[in-house]
């Protein structure tokens, strides 16, 4: 959550809605100024908090990405920044704003990270560093996971998780040639994971997308966007750093990686962490993390020209609720994606790393 750009919200009127919220939780005295950020992200609203000592981000949810009810989405999030917040590699938590009349979905309050986007291939390795130290962090009792998701096969929650999402390619004006080769690439996956070392549920963010990343003064990488933590396999955060479709998603670190950039990304993580990890587990990760963000993207073409919930609750597509140049984006992206020729490519790369890790 960087300082470097802020633009009016006209969406959301988010400055004085927060504004009420901080006076009725008793925290207005200590917020010197309010600075509305970019609207750069289909679930969070932003707005930089100036105080005496460290300075604040609001992150006002527009939904719940996992398609939690207002109280349970604020209790994940908040499990979210406070579990990971341990490997010192994400701002770490300082309030709840619970739900109100200025805020239907309430908000968090974080500490507030200076730092610009990640250049890529250059910040590969801050990255690598910082999902190591996410991903070695020690793994509670099950009893002691929840709220966070912790499915007993991580793999297969993966696989469902991929199906639901493809039941919206019918959908989303795909050409047939592009849902032919999704729907290949679904049957593909493996049934099932070797046991190995590597398939141990680990913390991991889930969204570990390059844009979601902020680089420090000293090199540190840190990433700012959770809220869709759980206990999984540590592959799907290192797919979703170095996939194409995360690489070019966000303009500010978009670049497209080589195989031999994306295998010592891997190797690199390895060595940070000493985290185990098979090839064969890591490239099936990546094929099923593709496929997700593939699905998704048939998901949101479904779903955005829909009206706003007018509850509050749960997931929202809406375009209504964000801004209309990152909307324009968004759907700019995901039509790139969605194309033929682009999937085949990443099945092409696909191919090409598990030749470059194994060298």
């Amino acid at each position: 959550m960087t300082d470097s750009v802020s633009c009016p919200d006209t969406r959301l009127d988010s400055h004085a809605a927060l504004a009420g919220a901080l006076a009725r939780g008793g925290l207005a005295a200590e917020i010197r100024a309010m600075r509305p950020m970019a609207d750069t992200g289909l679930a969070h609203t932003h707005v930089w908090l100036e105080r005496d000592t460290i300075d604040w981000v609001a992150r006002l949810p527009k939904q719940s990405q996992m398609g939690l009810p207002t109280d349970e989405n604020l209790a994940y999030q908040a499990a979210c920044f406070a579990r990971a917040s341990q490997s010192g590699h994400t701002p770490a938590l300082h309030g709840v704003l619970p739900p109100g009349p200025e805020l239907p979905r309430g908000g968090l309050l974080v500490s507030a990270v200076l730092g610009r986007p990640a250049r890529l291939p250059d910040d590969l390795p801050a990255i690598a560093e910082a999902l190591a130290a996410i991903h070695g962090l020690e793994v509670p009792p099950e009893t002691d996971r929840p709220p966070l998701q912790t499915p007993a096969d991580p793999w297969r929650a993966m696989r469902e998780e991929v199906a639901r999402q493809a039941e919206w390619l019918g959908n989303a004006g795909l050409c047939r040639e592009a849902r032919a080769q999704i729907e290949e690439a679904i049957a593909a996956l493996p049934e099932h994971l070797p046991t190995e070392p590597g398939t141990a549920p680990r913390l991991i963010s889930f969204d570990a997308h390059p844009g979601n990343f902020l680089v420090t003064d000293s090199g540190r990488a840190v990433l700012v966007d959770l809220e869709k933590c759980r206990y999984g396999l540590p592959g799907f955060d290192l797919a979703h750093a170095t996939l194409y479709t995360s690489t070019t998603w966000d303009l500010n670190s978009s670049a497209v990686l080589s195989p031999e950039e994306v295998a010592d990304f891997y190797r690199r993580w390895r060595l940070a962490g000493g985290l185990a990890g098979d090839t064969f587990t890591l490239l099936a990760c990546r094929r099923a993390m593709w496929l997700w963000s593939l699905t998704w993207c048939a998901k949101w073409r479904a779903q955005h020209g829909r009206n706003r919930d007018a509850d509050a609750s749960g997931e929202d597509w809406s375009a209504q609720l964000s801004d209309d140049a990152l909307v324009a984006h968004v759907r700019e992206r995901v039509d790139h994606y969605l194309s033929p020729t682009v999937i085949a490519r990443v099945r092409n790369e696909l191919d090409d790393l598990q030749v470059a890790l194994a060298d």
